[in-house]
């Protein structure tokens, strides 16, 4: 079924598609939501309980603070790459849907690792040591292909922006002499802009291919003044995680026997804590 405009004006007892801000389509089921890349301004969202298969169409809303899509068809984590422009979002209720998998502490280190600015998710509370932990193991999520050559271009998401990012870095592990100094360091930038959920640095911010300057021993320094180039353009809250992520990662070198045992520990308590449900609607 799809959303319709005059079933969301319905249910949001509103006249015109840019007033909504709350809506909620609880077990409606939908699978069609197309209709969200006219919602601009919606910020409280309730999509659980339908047959969605596709979160390509939220991409655009970016006023979005609170997301529930329990008990949905989303097939693949790699859906959650269109929520990455979204940085106003910090609450996300994913739960059992087919992309969930059955390892559930490694799936929430999944999803942080793409969304390390959400607060809760799956109506539990987000730590810094959780976080931390999901910027070191988990696993990075890449935008499906297909969603990759057909989604619309947004001020957010330059329409190149997937493919020459991906070009650049296949570019750069395969022969990495092609670039000079500046360039690596904005590639590097770049990409771990990208992990933290921010907009990655446009190719045309690139310089051309220079002759070969960059020798492979030279690669570490040429990472540091990445990240050094980066802190300038983060804010408190996503400077606290970098702050997090380097004291775990100190302490592989310091104390590496405890670290191992904090990971542990961490990963265990995220596999059987689990907070009671407080909205069944949610």
């Amino acid at each position: 079924m799809k959303l319709t405009r005059k079933l969301v004006l319905a249910k949001a007892k509103a006249t015109d598609l840019d007033s909504v801000k709350k809506l909620n389509c609880w077990g409606c089921n939908l699978s069609d939501i197309s209709i969200f890349t006219q919602i601009p301004h919606i910020e409280v969202l309730t999509l659980s309980v339908n047959s969605i298969s596709s979160l390509s169409a939220l991409s655009g809303c970016v006023c979005l603070n609170e997301l529930y899509l329990r008990r949905n068809q989303i097939p693949s984590l790699s859906e959650l790459s269109h929520l990455r422009p979204l940085t106003r979002l910090r609450v996300l209720w994913l739960a059992e849907n087919p992309c969930c998998g059955t390892e559930a502490g490694q799936y929430r280190l999944n999803v942080l690792r793409c969304l390390p600015r959400l607060h809760k998710l799956d109506n539990q509370a987000v730590t810094e040591e959780e976080l931390s932990l999901a910027l070191e193991k988990g696993e990075e999520i890449t935008t499906p292909p297909a969603s990759a050559k057909n989604q619309l271009p947004t001020n957010d998401q330059p329409e190149n922006l997937n493919s020459t990012n991906g070009q650049a870095e296949a570019e750069s592990e395969n022969d990495p002499l092609n670039y000079s100094m500046e360039e690596t360091n904005l590639s590097l930038c770049s990409k771990i802009r990208e992990q933290l959920g921010m907009r990655p640095i446009p190719r045309d911010k690139f310089p051309p291919l220079a002759s070969p300057t960059l020798r492979p021993a030279a690669k570490k320094s040429h990472t540091l003044e990445a990240v050094l180039m980066l802190l300038k353009d983060l804010e408190e809250e996503e400077l606290h995680i970098v702050l997090m992520a380097t004291q775990n990662r100190l302490l592989t070198h310091t104390q590496p026997e405890l670290t191992h045992s904090v990971a542990i520990t961490d990963t265990h308590t995220l596999t059987i804590s689990k907070e009671s449900m407080t909205d069944i609607q949610h």
